[in-house]
């Protein structure tokens, strides 16, 4: 009777193995492979992120609303195609920086380039110890047009900064999140510095409300498309893509404000068009692997 007694043991222990593990081989470490593959949404960490990224999502928020609260300074101390086009030297302290920060490689041609931006930030700025105070022909004071400059160029450096954070996080943080932290940054910044210049007012015409909501729509939709692009594209490549607003520049500065360019202007912009170009040139062999894979 023990050989019996054994086999049905054997059965019994056969049967408990497969009640307690019936699931297909495998099946057991998809669940854990599928939770640490997901990225964390905004529903499962709420509005204030992974504790891992919630430094840098409040680094993007606060140096991103610098940025931005510097352009439209930009934009009123100096005309609209100065502050966009030295805005635009973005890409070369985006190369910089990324070489810093995220290790990416930073050639010779790299330093050509920016270079090229400094000439064209010169041409721009057309200071008067070399140039002359001939050469300086513009219609407001020189002395705003310098503040209107070196706050365009702060901007390209804090935006260059901001480009890096995002790369930085990539996708392991919802785009909207990153969004939802320059909002309330931008927010917060805004009114603190009004009520220290004590400058803060509703404008009496009811257009220029309006144009205050534009403003903030467009500059909310703008940053939305550059955070989903720079979270799936290289910095330098997106960088690269925003030259594009030079010629918007241009385009909007003649037919809105009757402001001809001067050549200098032109030069200058040439210049600086010329290096975002060439940074975003090494950034080319990897697109197409990069498309192919995904």
């Amino acid at each position: 009777m023990r050989p019996l007694d054994n086999s049905g043991a054997a059965e019994q222990l056969a049967s408990g193995l497969q009640m307690k593990d019936n699931r297909p081989p495998g099946a057991s470490q998809q669940p854990a492979a599928a939770e640490v593959a997901e990225t964390p949404g905004p529903g499962r960490t709420g509005f204030i992120g992974p504790k891992s990224q919630r430094i840098f999502l409040l680094l993007r928020g606060v140096l991103g609303s610098i940025a931005m609260i510097l352009l439209y300074y930009a934009f009123q101390a100096t005309s609209l195609a100065d502050a966009t086009v030295i805005t635009f030297s973005c890409p070369v302290f985006t190369s910089i920086f990324a070489c810093i920060f995220l290790k990416e490689k930073y050639s010779p041609w790299d330093a050509l380039f920016t270079a090229f931006t400094i000439t064209g930030v010169i041409l721009i700025v057309r200071p008067p110890f070399l140039f002359g105070s001939s050469a300086v022909e513009m219609e407001e004071d020189y002395s705003v047009h310098l503040k209107g400059t070196f706050a365009a160029l702060a901007h390209a450096v804090f935006a260059a900064v901001t480009l890096v954070i995002l790369r930085k996080m990539g996708k392991s943080v919802d785009y909207m999140l990153s969004i939802w932290y320059y909002v309330v940054a931008g927010l917060i910044e805004c009114v603190t510095v009004l009520f220290a210049l004590g400058e803060w007012s509703l404008p009496y015409c009811g257009l220029d409300r309006l144009f205050l909501i534009l403003i903030g729509l467009c500059g909310l939709g703008g940053q939305v498309f550059l955070t989903k692009a720079i979270q799936i594209e290289k910095a330098g490549l997106v960088a690269l893509m925003k030259t594009m607003d030079v010629v918007f520049a241009f385009i909007f500065q003649v037919i809105f404000f009757n402001n001809i360019p001067s050549w200098w202007t032109v030069g200058g912009s040439l210049c600086v068009v010329a290096s975002s170009t060439g940074a975003a040139i090494p950034y080319k062999s990897d697109l197409y692997p990069h498309i192919l894979h995904d």
